[in-house]
This record gives structure tokens, C-alpha cells and sequence, in this order.
């Protein structure tokens, strides 16, 4: 199997995206992730440019690294400082890594018109610049940039620069798509040709403005490139650079390119979602491979095709990457979504038979009043059960009332009172809370404690709004999503009305009637010896 090198900016470019501030221990979690998945090389920031990228070369030395080396990233010399004087070369010395990158100009019309230089003039500042960090016992990565634009625009002088940068003792040699427009085609003609005259191992660096990037690496790779820049998650400046969630497993399943060590590509999916929680980003649902719909199937005829054979409609094995496959809920459903459902509930609809027909009839009832139960699994459970009989009542609503009152100093108060009827017996509570849904849970829990102490393990952790007709106004149907953490996993459950109260408790009551079934469930199996 042939091999690339993996170059993660993820901390670097990856951090210039416009909603992305990584702090210094963001850096170090994801460096030591990125270091563990198998990466070969991390580079940590721009050290002459801000000083918590400094500060990140100094913290980073104390952790126990295994694979990968840390790169330090800046830019060639200003043409006016000599090699030995410049700020930015100095403070890539200074971060005592192993690995620099250090990018020069490849196009002649940023040469003369935003470094204001002549091309001689260019070429002398990337020979010092490489030169003297070799000479500095530094290995030298030297990103052309705007390589792909500077060689459909003058290909002699683009060629000029990377053979300095060659000549100059470089280890590599990235061919940067700077500006990302250029597509896979040429990609593919131009490293052929600049592989001809260039013995210097070849890299790639895209960017997605064409949404090509991850395209562009591959073809690179395809025509020599042994080395691959980009980001996980795709994040970077504008469009974002090559997704490496994408560049890796397509190069290692795909193509047979080694990118990582094989084991490690199980966590691919964590990675991904790590580094997106890290980032404070809700991580993107339909991206190749890692997204939480990537092996998501809906509608009934593909669900039915996938429980007969995988390959029907997936194009690998998605715990390859970490990932696993979803069966949908929607009014799109057949027989075989929920059957599929049911099973992963441990429900054997094969005693229920006659009841599937209702489900699914129930199901499409429901939706085309709103309710939607791809990310309410637990209600869905919730409703298989009642239908089929396997679901028991623990407390009976007799009536609830919210008051929300407004002072004249400003302050709003909020109240609920709630009638249960628990074990045969009437239980009354009343709360006050922070808004009517949260003094409404509180009064519920308050009511039921006292039977059901374990309620305490229960606990809020989302709570989503999604008005459904929106022309209506304040009087539009809306729909309540709710996610508990307790100590049987996370419970997503939902609600839907034209008060928002009533979707709230409808959402709510099915994150307790879940739960307490989940704790007596487990209790029932245990003194049944399952």
C-alpha cells in the first residue's frame, strides 16, 4: 500500500474561519486527539503573529507526543530585513519545533502588486528564507502559494519558485490553491507536469471556494502529491480548506493510499465531532462519512433494501469510519423503518403482527399534525409500546393550571399547579419557576418524588422551539423538542400544539413516562434473571 503524509491546519487555517476562536487549551485537547488518531504532522499556528500561538509552541512541548511533529507556520522574509534579522523567521526559530511551513509567493501578479518587488527579487527572499531554516537543522515544508493561479498565469515563473525553494534544500513542496478555483482537471494536468522537472516530494493545499477541494486532493494524490493539507471538518477561511473527513477515507478505503494507521480510522466520527464541540460548532449533519445522517436512510423502499443487504444503498460499512446506520421515522415510513426501530427498542413486532399497520398509520397521523420523530427516538419508542401493549401507567394527569403575572417593578413571576393521580392516589404541587414550562416541570417532579425518588437522576439538558406555520403568527402551530441526560443515556422526546405550554408539557411528560419505563424495565429484567 502506498502511502501520503497527513498535514493537519485545522489550529492554523482552520482557526480563521469567521466563528472559530480556538483558546490555548482548545489547541492542546485537539492537538493530543489529532496526535492519537494518527496524523503526521500538526501545525499549531502562525508564532510571529499573535502571542498565544507563542505561548501554544511553548505548552505543547509537555505533552507526551507519539506520531505526530508540530509544525510552526509563518512567512518568508520582508525584502527589506535580511534573512537573520526578520521577526517572523526569528520567532519560527524560536518556537523550537521541528517542522517549520513557511509560504512564499508563486504568482507573479502578487509579486508585483502586493509585494511590490521584482521577480528576482522574489525568488532571492524564499532561497534565504528556506536556506536559512535548514541551515538552522529545521526539515523546511515550503507552500507555494497561489501555485495553481500562478501557473495558468505565467507557468515559467511559477516553476521558477518551487525549483528555488527545491534548490534552497526544501523537504517538501506544497502546491497551494489559494484562492480555490481551480478545478480537479487541471489539478490533475498541472501536477503532472510540474512532477516532470521537480524531484522534491510534492504536496497539495486546497481550498473550497469551487466546493471541489477534497476532489482536488485526491486528483493530486492521483498524479504524485505524497503529501495532503486540510482540515478536519473543513473549516477555514471563506469556504473552508479539504476536509480530511472526507480526503482520508476516500484515499484509504477508496484508493488504497495509507493515511493513517487502519485502526485508526474507527475514530474518525469522534474526532470529527470532538474538535466540532471543541470549536462550539453544532456539528454538520450531512457531511460525507462522519455526519450524523451520512448512513441515514428514510424512505421505505430504501430501508427495506438496506435489511436485505447493506450494499443496496450504502457505499461502505459505516463502523469503517465510527459511524453507524439510522433508520428513520417519518411520514416517508413503511413496515420495514419500523420494524427496523423496533428492534433496535428490543421490541419483537413479529409477536404484534397486526398491530404494525396501526403504527404506522399512527405515525403518519402524527406527522401530518407536526410531530416529527427523527430526533424524538423516545417518544417514538413511547408510542410502539403503548400500541402494542408493553407499556404500563405510572401516574394519570387529572389537570394542571399556569399563571405567569407581572409585576409593576418589572419582575415576572411564574406559577404551576398540577393534579396527579399516582397508585390510586391524588396528588396536588405547586411551583414557581424561572418561566411556565420550567415551573411546570418543577411542580410535575415535586408531585412525583415522593413515588418515584429516582426522578432526581432526570434532568433537562435541551429545550428547542420550531414554529411549523409561521404565516399564523402568534397563533401558529409549534413544535417542542426536549433532550434529558439521566442515568439510563439521553432521552429526546416531543410535543406539538398551537400552545406552546401544552407542546412543552407534551414533550416534557414523555421525557419522565420514558425514563421511569427505562428504570422499571431494567429492574423487572434483573429479578427475572435477564
Amino acid at each position: 500500500m502506498s502511502e501520503v503524509k497527513i498535514f493537519d491546519t485545522t489550529l492554523r487555517d482552520g482557526s480563521q474561519s469567521e466563528n472559530i476562536s480556538f483558546s490555548l487549551q482548545d489547541k492542546l485537547r485537539i492537538t493530543a486527539k489529532l496526535d492519537e488518531f494518527g496524523v503526521h504532522y500538526i501545525e499549531g499556528g502562525w508564532p510571529g503573529s499573535n502571542p498565544k500561538d507563542a505561548y501554544y509552541f511553548s505548552e505543547v512541548k509537555k505533552l507526551n507526543l507519539k506520531n505526530a511533529r508540530i509544525v510552526a507556520f509563518g512567512s518568508t522574509r520582508k525584502f527589506k530585513n535580511k534573512v537573520g534579522d526578520d521577526p517572523n523567521i526569528q520567532a519560527l526559530v524560536e518556537a523550537e519545533t521541528p517542522t517549520v511551513a513557511i509560504f512564499g509567493k508563486s504568482w507573479i501578479l502578487h509579486v508585483e502588486k502586493a509585494l511590490k518587488v521584482s521577480p528576482e527579487d522574489n525568488l532571492e527572499i524564499v532561497y534565504d528564507s528556506v536556506r536559512y531554516l535548514k541551515d538552522k537543522g529545521r526539515e523546511v515544508i515550503f507552500d507555494a502559494e497561489h501555485f495553481f493561479d500562478g501557473f495558468k498565469d505565467s507557468e515559467e515563473y511559477a516553476l521558477k519558485v518551487i525549483r528555488t525553494a527545491e534548490e534552497a534544500g526544501a523537504d517538501c513542496i506544497v502546491l497551494c490553491d489559494t484562492n480555490g478555483g481551480t478545478l480537479p482537471h487541471e489539478v490533475g494536468n498541472i501536477v503532472r507536469k510540474v512532477k516532470r522537472g521537480i524531484s522534491t516530494p510534492l504536496g497539495i493545499h486546497a481550498h473550497n471556494d469551487s466546493g471541489v477541494a477534497v476532489a482536488n486532493s485526491i486528483m493530486a494524490v492521483l498524479e504524485g502529491c505524497t503529501h495532503v493539507q486540510g482540515t478536519f471538518n473543513g473549516y477555514g477561511e471563506r469556504c473552508g480548506n479539504a476536509d480530511l473527513c472526507s480526503v482520508i477515507p476516500n484515499l484509504q478505503l477508496k484508493l488504497g493510499i495509507k493515511c493513517v494507521p487502519n485502526e485508526n480510522l474507527k475514530k474518525l466520527t469522534h474526532l470529527s465531532r470532538f474538535i466540532s464541540e471543541v470549536a462550539n460548532l453544532s456539528h454538520q449533519f450531512n457531511v460525507p462519512y462522519v455526519g450524523q445522517s451520512a448512513f441515514a436512510h428514510k424512505g421505505g423502499v430504501h430501508v427495506n433494501a438496506v435489511l436485505k443487504s447493506t450494499r443496496t444503498y450504502e457505499h461502505i460499512d459505516p463502523e469503517m469510519v465510527g459511524n453507524i446506520r439510522r433508520v428513520l421515522i417519518s411520514d416517508l415510513s413503511g413496515k420495514s423503518n419500523i420494524q427496523y426501530r423496533a428492534e433496535e427498542f428490543g421490541i419483537d413486532l413479529e409477536k404484534h403482527r397486526d398491530k404494525v399497520p396501526q403504527i404506522v398509520n399512527k405515525l403518519k397521523e402524527l406527522e401530518h399534525e407536526g410531530y416529527q420523530f427523527e430526533s424524538a427516538e423516545s417518544s417514538f419508542e413511547l408510542l410502539i409500546k403503548e400500541i402494542v401493549k408493553e407499556y404500563r401507567e405510572f401516574f394519570e394527569l387529572q389537570g394542571f393550571r399556569v399563571l405567569v403575572e407581572k409585576e409593576r417593578d418589572g419582575e415576572v413571576r411564574s406559577e404551576a399547579t398540577i393534579r396527579l393521580k399516582v397508585n390510586n392516589e391524588t396528588e396536588h404541587s405547586a411551583s414557581e419557576g424561572n418561566g411556565p414550562v420550567n415551573a411546570l416541570d418543577r411542580a410535575l417532579r415535586k408531585a412525583l418524588l415522593s413515588f418515584y425518588p429516582e426522578l432526581k437522576n432526570l434532568r433537562l439538558s435541551d429545550y428547542k422551539v420550531r414554529v411549523l406555520d409561521g404565516p399564523r403568527g402568534t397563533g401558529a402551530k409549534v413544535r417542542v423538542l426536549i433532550e434529558s441526560v439521566s442515568d439510563v443515556g439521553v432521552i429526546r422526546t416531543v410535543g406539538v400544539s398551537e400552545n406552546i405550554i401544552e407542546a412543552s408539557w407534551e414533550a416534557i411528560i414523555d421525557s419522565v413516562k420514558f425514563y421511569l419505563m427505562k428504570k422499571y424495565d431494567k429492574r423487572e429484567g434483573a429479578r427475572n434473571g435477564k
